[in-house]
């Protein structure tokens, strides 16, 4: 299908209420159209996996189009050079996080581009870094785990809302592995964090504390 037919099918299921709707989660996106995830879904299974109609899609600078983009494209095609083009255009969470989570955590060598993006200063772009680190813990990709959690604590002071809370997502995903050992060392690094002088820091290793703690629900 070609990327004009997809985005007049994309007008089509906008709606005025779901674009209006998107405020109420944080979600800012200027060309946004109002089509829900449902529908994007939907869609994306009608239109299968296509390499370079996800590139066109993206080109559109069309927040839907490029949430679609991430759900149709083949993620054994996709390379470091893309991934970086596509994470510099992330203007919030909810593209961040899809990105990550239905696509980029599958392409080849995707942990190479942890480290890099956690590093960086604007704030989506350091949250890509951690949101692809927890995509990756929950998918139960291979990366360097340990690391993560040295990053994890080296940037659990990073105040700013949509790093502290992908931190915090990241060192919990990391902390629900099967590998005993990442647990333990999940826990440690929540604990160093937790009795921080910082309060966000003690926030996010609070917070983690909670979930690798709790009890254990019990099954009739």
């Amino acid at each position: 299908m070609s990327v004009e037919a997809v985005m007049s099918d994309l007008r089509a299921l906008a709606t005025e209420a779901t674009r209006r709707g998107m405020g109420r989660f944080g979600i800012v996106e200027p060309t946004a159209l109002g089509v829900t995830m449902a529908d994007l879904q939907k869609l994306a299974k009608r239109l299968g996996r296509d390499h370079s109609l996800a590139q066109a899609l993206w080109d559109t600078d069309i927040y839907e189009a490029r949430m679609l983009a991430s759900l149709v494209d083949d993620p054994a095609q996709v390379t470091l050079a893309q991934m970086d083009r596509w994470r510099a255009d992330f203007g919030s969470w909810a593209i961040c996080d899809t990105v990550c989570f239905k696509l980029f955590d599958q392409a080849p060598d995707a942990w190479g581009r942890v480290a890099p993006w956690c590093g960086l200063n604007d704030e989506f772009g350091r949250r890509a870094g951690f949101a692809l680190m927890a995509s990756m813990a929950l998918h139960g990709r291979p990366g360097d785990y340990i690391e993560g959690l040295a990053l994890i604590e080296r940037h659990a002071t990073d105040d700013r809302n949509f790093v502290k809370k992908a931190v915090n997502w990241a060192l919990r995903a990391i902390g629900g592995r099967r590998d005993p050992a990442l647990k333990a060392a999940a826990l440690e690094s929540a604990e160093r964090l937790a009795a921080s002088s910082d309060k966000t820091a003690r926030w996010v290793g609070k917070d983690a504390l909670r979930q690798f703690t709790k009890p254990k629900r019990k099954i009739a």
